[in-house]
């Protein structure tokens, strides 16, 4: 019988080996008639040759233990193969000294160097928080970007996905937001945690050289599960990076960015896991628990009460078919707090950051923009400026159905917007940065191919100040 049992008898237990096991099924081992195990515990699993290889417990019943192979079930065999268990969660030890430096999945190092010397070591599935010892996300972190800092702020403590495709350049914006962002007011002590899952390694050099390039390496810390790597990997690949980025924020007070890219690959391993152990299906054939999972993630972000670090997350997705609907864009957006959008149209026509105006959106923008923030005229400039872009988008409709000699004079003003919106003020060089007071002159300019009666959303005093004062397109 299971049944709890004291915490000196776990002690005697934890360590016990179990020779030959029970099934194997692609990464998983099946073991049967053990003692009590904890789920997520660690597991040593010893091949016949006497090779060790770290697995994780998935789930544990009275009848049946099931452990994920992090490196693979391949080289096993049910009578040759044994399993430790350590009786403890997976551990990761932490230090400031791991920025700068490059490890897999399991948080061991691939750069050639020795492991670091950590401060301490903590349990990759995250520290319990209060929620009532959130702090509420309330700082502007400047990108650089207009379409982000004009349009759709990013605000430190949030998590703001980049919803991307297949070929869109969703690595370059993520990039450029590592090498620029900041927080005005004189805080620089950032830090960047870079998370690749199922990436291509073109993509990982490309991370590499631009954080190499910018001068930004010495505060990069890479964790790296790439697409030749055992795919069973990547499901603890982000919970051990945001383990480093919990330390470096909550007792280092850094400011950290971390970037995760892509989620959609950490979800398709999550879906091959679950049918490999028999799960029914949800949509599209993803577990379930997929909406809990992927809010363990991104709920490791933040701020806390009384400490001055936090956690930006910025995790990339390339929704499937471009579908804004699919499972893994459609749950992520009921965690987030927003998301920016790609468009493959933009993209096509040669606009970068092909950010699309409308889908876009920050929920935490308003409350860290305006007076004492970015500048007194940023709120009802954005409201504009997206009210004004939405009537382009109707317009550039009906011209496709009457054509554009049928369209008013207004109307043609309108198109007129519409193009110095996408080309000057969303479009920039991949190496321009922009500061937001840039950002929001700009912002003005683009106005001024509307006639001021159409601003339905600027006070009279921001027209004084802005509208008919400065510089035309």
């Amino acid at each position: 019988m299971r049944e709890n049992i004291p915490d000196i008898e776990k002690k005697l237990l934890s360590g016990r080996e179990y020779i030959g096991v029970e099934k194997i099924d692609g990464a998983l081992v099946f073991i049967k008639n053990t003692h009590p195990i904890g789920y997520r515990e660690l597991v040593e699993i010893v091949d016949p040759d006497g090779k060790a290889r770290l697995g994780m417990v998935l789930d544990t019943s009275r009848d049946v233990v099931v452990v994920q192979v992090f490196e693979g079930a391949s080289g096993l065999n049910l009578p040759g193969t044994s399993a430790r268990f350590r009786g403890e969660p997976l551990m990761l030890g932490v230090t400031e000294k791991m920025l700068g430096r490059m490890f897999n999945g399991l948080g061991q190092p691939i750069d050639g160097g020795p492991p670091p010397v950590s401060d301490t070591e903590e349990d990759v599935n995250g520290r319990p928080i209060n929620p009532t010892a959130r702090e509420y996300p309330r700082d502007f972190i400047q990108t650089g970007i207009s379409a982000i800092d004009g349009m759709n702020t990013l605000i430190r403590g949030q998590k703001l996905p980049i919803f991307s495709g297949n070929g869109l350049p969703h690595n370059e914006l993520a990039a450029q937001i590592a090498r620029q962002a900041k927080i005005l007011g004189g805080e620089t002590n950032f830090a960047v945690v870079f998370v690749a899952m199922g990436v291509k390694h073109d993509v990982a050099r490309y991370f590499i050289k631009s954080f190499e390039d910018s001068g930004v390496i010495d505060k990069v810390a890479l964790f790296l599960s790439l697409a030749d790597d055992p795919s069973i990997e990547r499901i603890i690949t982000p919970r051990t990076a945001l383990t480093l980025a919990e330390h470096l924020a909550f007792d280092k007070d850094m400011h950290v960015l971390v970037i995760m890219t892509d989620m959609s690959n950490y979800c398709e391993s999550l879906r091959e896991i679950s049918t490999i152990r028999g799960e029914i299906p949800s949509r599209k054939g993803y577990p379930g628990y997929l909406y809990s999972d992927l809010a363990e993630i991104y709920e490791r972000s933040g701020m806390i009460k009384g400490k001055k670090g936090s956690i930006t997350q910025l995790p990339i997705l390339t929704m499937p078919n471009d579908d804004i609907s699919h499972p893994i864009p459609d749950l992520t957006g009921y965690i987030t707090e927003g998301q920016i959008v790609f468009e493959r149209e933009m993209f096509n026509r040669n606009i970068y950051p092909p950010i699309a105006g409308l889908p876009s959106l920050s929920r935490l923008m308003k409350d860290g923009i305006g007076k004492g923030m970015t500048r007194e005229d940023h709120p009802h400039l954005a409201s504009q400026l997206f009210a004004a872009y939405s009537y382009v988008k109707d317009v550039r409709n009906l011209a496709s159905v009457i054509g554009e000699e049928e369209l008013t004079p207004l109307d043609h003003q309108y198109l007129e917007f519409g193009e110095a919106f996408e080309r000057k003020f969303v479009s920039q060089r991949i190496d321009e940065e922009r500061t937001i007071t840039e950002t929001l002159d700009l912002g003005w300019k683009v106005l001024k191919k509307l006639p001021a009666e159409e601003l339905h959303r600027i006070t009279e005093e921001e027209l004084d100040k802005y509208y008919y004062s400065g510089d035309s397109l």
